[in-house]
């Protein structure tokens, strides 16, 4: 997903990806999702009020929006401490 430095990493990435982040870097990303979440959120709605739009738009706007919200559920949970066993 473009944009997402998500805690779970697939196989074949390289070892720094699979460093632990940062949480003071963290919390910044995930506001900067937020913001944007939020700002797809208004404008879909005022999109889809104006049945002029165009649809492909407001899908592709949908589909990124997904992915943020995504992005913000794999970086929140980065933030919470694993357990020892």
């Amino acid at each position: 997903m473009p944009g997402c430095h998500a805690a779970a990493t697939p196989a074949g990435v390289s070892s720094k990806a699979m460093e632990t982040p940062d949480p003071a870097t963290v919390v910044e990303r995930l506001d900067a999702l937020r913001r944007e979440h939020r700002a797809l959120d208004e404008e879909i709605s005022r999109r889809v009020i104006d049945l002029a739009q165009d649809e492909l738009t407001i899908k592709r706007m949908k589909k990124r929006k997904l992915q943020l919200k995504d992005c913000i559920a794999r970086l929140e949970s980065a933030l919470i401490p694993d357990e020892p066993a």
